[in-house]
């Protein structure tokens, strides 16, 4: 009973919604629906005027009738009873509906999916077209051109698109939310100053967290202007030094709500400096207030719980810290006390010098047996050096006796060699003046010729040569080329 109690207050505040837009759009469709009226008194006159003169038949009659409905375009404004949009059918059929009647209209699905408004039953829309009838059945319906949401619906379609078009521009995005501080030390106040608000969050405040220092800025939160006053607000005490500010209503109509879904008051939020945590007392929606918010409430109360930590819980938390501290603390106390007990017990702290016992024994052994070994390894390599010095003179002395045996003759030959020089020199003025008397050359020197034929064969007789014969004369200092005459 309840929920049908607050179904039927919804739908009453609906109608009172679209009776208030309703206002506009009569205005606006009033010379239409007037020229619509003249329209059809003409229709009925001249129907009216035939059914003098002649009766019509049920055709003809229904002619008429169309003829003059569908010259007429309306705007009608109702609510959804009855829809039917299955698939596979080429129109979407609903009903509008008010309180004492009923039209029964369609939209082409080409132009429904154009309008990009999905009709459900009880919504209150705004319809423009024309009537149509079906001879055949005698039927009428209203051909919808136009559909747009009225009343309430047209104000949540357009918070709907602002919303889309801020989520695109990415301001609802969760990483761009700013953080909201642990422990606060003042918190900024945006709400009117003579609401309920205001003190359910002071009070809640003053309960969990005395703390904290509130920095109030007082505004109007609905009607004309509120907008601009809360983002004044919240300039105000961001600029007072808040580090956090809470911006809150009580509950109201959804028109009351409408200055937390303006565009500017969204785009102050998100470019706040500080978190913004709202809390709006009108559950069953968000706002674009919070959905561009660091930090969504459903109530004022919840938003100032959300953001002001329980001293009880603090003080619950600092014990436990406490207890564990001191048992952090107790624990490597005696962790720390074992390893000095461990270390006190160790020789070397116990006694110091024993630690230097045995490396003053190893170093007089070391000492003792260097004393033991060296003066024998000093006489041992005395006795290899001497030695080592007498072979190497033993050995020296018989190389330099081999070489000098072998040095000797050829030193001796040596000696000899200008006079051995001195006679090859003579043979060989000798052999030179035999072989330049037997050269050819000196033979031409002295006026002879050499004769060559063509192939360089030398000839020695005349019968070896023709008149006419090319010939090849050398001489002592060069080559004649001669051609025979004669042979004699």
């Amino acid at each position: 009973m309840a929920e049908a109690g607050g179904y039927a207050a919804a739908r009453a505040g609906a109608r009172a919604a679209a009776a208030a837009t309703a206002g506009a759009g009569a205005a606006a469709a009033g010379a239409a629906a007037a020229g619509a009226a003249a329209a059809t008194a003409r229709a009925g006159a001249a129907v009216a005027t035939a059914a003098a003169a002649a009766p019509l038949s049920v055709s003809d009659a229904l002619q008429q009738v169309r003829q003059s409905l569908e010259n007429i375009t309306l705007s009608i404004i109702g609510e959804v009873s009855e829809l039917s949009d299955r698939p596979g059918y080429k129109a979407v059929y609903f009903t509008l509906a008010d309180e004492s009647a009923a039209l029964s209209c369609l939209v082409w699905n080409n132009v429904y999916a154009r309008l990009g408004i999905k009709l459900q039953r009880g919504m209150l829309v705004e319809v423009r077209g024309r009537f149509s009838l079906y001879a055949p059945k005698g039927r009428m319906n209203f051909v919808v051109t136009q559909i747009s949401l009225a009343g309430e619906g047209a104000l949540r379609q357009r918070v709907a698109e602002l919303a889309r078009k801020l989520e695109a521009e990415g301001l609802m995005r969760p990483e761009r939310r700013l953080p909201l501080p642990v422990l606060p030390r003042r918190i900024g106040l945006v709400t009117s100053p003579r609401g309920k608000a205001v003190h359910d969050v002071l009070r809640t405040l003053r309960r969990r967290y005395p703390l904290a220092e509130v920095c109030l800025a007082g505004v109007t939160v609905e009607g004309a202007g509120a907008a601009q006053a809360m983002i004044a607000g919240l300039r105000a005490v961001a600029e007072a030094g808040a580090e956090l500010v809470l911006l809150v209503r009580g509950g109201g109509s959804y028109e009351d709500l409408m200055p937390f879904n303006d565009e500017a008051l969204a785009r102050a939020i998100a470019a706040s400096p500080i978190p913004v945590v709202t809390g709006i007392g009108h559950e069953p929606d968000n706002s674009i207030a919070d959905m561009v918010a660091a930090l969504r409430a459903s109530t004022p109360t919840a938003a100032a719980e959300g953001v002001a930590p329980d001293c009880e819980e603090l003080r619950a938390w600092l014990r436990a810290f406490r207890q564990r501290l001191d048992r952090d603390a107790q624990a490597r106390l005696q962790r720390a006390a074992a390893g000095v007990t461990a270390l006190a017990g160790r020789p070397v702290l116990r006694s110091p010098e024993y630690y230097y016992i045995s490396l003053a024994t190893a170093l007089e052994q070391s000492a003792m047996r260097l004393h033991q070994v060296l003066p024998q390894a000093l006489r041992d390599d005395c006795r290899q050096l001497a030695d080592a010095r007498a072979a190497l003179l033993r050995g020296g002395l018989a190389l330099v006796e081999r070489r000098r045996a072998t040095v000797a003759p050829l030193a001796a030959r040596l000696r000899g060699a200008p006079r051995a020089l001195e006679a090859a020199r003579g043979a060989l003025t000798v052999a030179a003046a035999q072989l330049e008397g037997l050269s050819p050359l000196a033979v031409l020197a002295r006026g002879y010729a050499a004769v060559y034929d063509g192939s360089g064969k030398v000839l020695s007789t005349t019968r070896a040569a023709q008149p006419g014969d090319a010939l090849r004369v050398r001489l002592r200092d060069g080559v004649l080329g001669c051609t025979v005459d004669t042979v004699e």
